[in-house]
This record gives C-alpha cells, sequence and structure tokens, in this order.
C-alpha cells in the first residue's frame, strides 16, 4: 500500500488559497465548477479538469508557459520520474500548460516528458486556483532543476520562438505557475503557487508527499532539441 500524503490540507473557509503564494495547507474540497471546467490534451479532446484525479491522487504541476527556459528545464527533469515509481504508489504526474494545444507534442518532444499532459488555453483554471501573474521579487534560492542563466536560457526561448511554425510565446508570458496535490474525488492535500519564475516546489519534496520514491537528477536525459 503507498504511503499516505504526509501534509494534509487545513484551515480556512473555502478552497480559495491564500494570498501569500506559500506552501498552503487546506481541508476544503476543490470547488465542483473548478472541477468542471476543461482542459485540452495533445488532439485537442476536451477533458474536465476533475476527470484527471477522480480515480487516484495527482501532482498536477501548472506551468508558466512553454516558451520558459525554467518550465523547460524543470519539465525534463519531471521526465525522469520512473513511471514504475509512480504506478507503486498510485500517484499520476500530470503537467498543465497554458498555450493552443498545438504546442503540447512539440514541447514532449524538446522535454522528453511522456507522463499526462494538457492545457488550459483560457487560463481559467489557473485563474480560479488563484495563480499569480507578474513576478514577485523574492529569494528563492538554488534551483536543482534549473541549469541555464538568465542570458543563456533567455536567449534559448527566443530561438525556439523564432524558429518555432508560429512566433509567440506559448502563453502568457506574465503568468506563473504552481503545484497541487489533489484526489482522488475532489480533495485538495497541498498548494504551492510560485511566486516568480525560479519558485517552483523542488520535485523531490512534492514526490515524497505521496509515497513516490526520490530521484536522481544528476543524470540529464538525452533529449532531442528541436
Amino acid at each position: 500500500m503507498s504511503a499516505p500524503v504526509t501534509r494534509q490540507v487545513s484551515g480556512c473557509a473555502g478552497w480559495v488559497l491564500s494570498p501569500s503564494g506559500s506552501d498552503t495547507e487546506r481541508g476544503q474540497p476543490l470547488a465542483a465548477a473548478v472541477a468542471e471546467l476543461p482542459v485540452l490534451d495533445a488532439s485537442g479532446r476536451r477533458v474536465t479538469f476533475g476527470a484527471l484525479f477522480r480515480e487516484r491522487r495527482a501532482v498536477v504541476v501548472f506551468v508558466r508557459h512553454f516558451l520558459c527556459y525554467v518550465c523547460k528545464e524543470y519539465v525534463e527533469d519531471l521526465a525522469k520520474i520512473p513511471k514504475s515509481f509512480l504506478r507503486e504508489a498510485d500517484v499520476t504526474l500530470i503537467v498543465i500548460g497554458q498555450s493552443s494545444y498545438h504546442h503540447i507534442e512539440p514541447f514532449c518532444k524538446l522535454t522528453g516528458y511522456s507522463h499526462e499532459i494538457y492545457v488550459d488555453p483560457e487560463r481559467e483554471i489557473y485563474k480560479r486556483l488563484g495563480m499569480k501573474r507578474g513576478e514577485e521579487i523574492s529569494s528563492s534560492g538554488q534551483s536543482p532543476h534549473i541549469k541555464s542563466n538568465l542570458l543563456s536560457g533567455s536567449l534559448q526561448s527566443l530561438w525556439r520562438a523564432v524558429t518555432g511554425p508560429l512566433f509567440d510565446f506559448q502563453g502568457d508570458p506574465a503568468q506563473q505557475g504552481g503545484t497541487l496535490i489533489l484526489g482522488p474525488g475532489n480533495s485538495i492535500h497541498f498548494v504551492h503557487r510560485d511566486r516568480n519564475r525560479l519558485d517552483h516546489k523542488p520535485i523531490n519534496s512534492v514526490l515524497q508527499l505521496v509515497g513516490v520514491q526520490p530521484v536522481n537528477f544528476m543524470s540529464r536525459p538525452t533529449v532531442i532539441h528541436v
């Protein structure tokens, strides 16, 4: 039997997140109206958000936008999580972006990510979950998942933008992401809203909360950059 979530959500009335943006505990369920909002898969098929974690716990990672070099390198490390580790803990890993669904397949090829991924093009779920827009200046520390510096990472993002089939940011560049642990059903177990692009939750700390084995992120996978 998989280990239980060790950090439960507690506290204030309603499911809306606190304005602090810090790791938050909640005891209230996800609102049904939010669970019924749609996301799109790589083929453009609509799926209700709540259906993604109806049957089992899920780690749901909302990323800024698909051209963001920080998101790219973070998802490259999410791609290293063996599916066998997730199966043993009966946990689903889900990434949600906010671009057109046409960008999903190229992003997965770029990062090597093969777990579940969807988009929320209207950012309606981002808004209802209280994800931030804009950069909050704060000390986020050194991320173990980001290898590029601001200059080299930004140049890579610009190059992908100008060489892609459509010159766009593949999402709102001011939008921040976050990480939640949800399910089964509309249970909220853990919430972290990113205050800026480097404020994502370290992956192994999230995996520990859902009883998934830690992953060695030192060796990078072979990724074909297109």
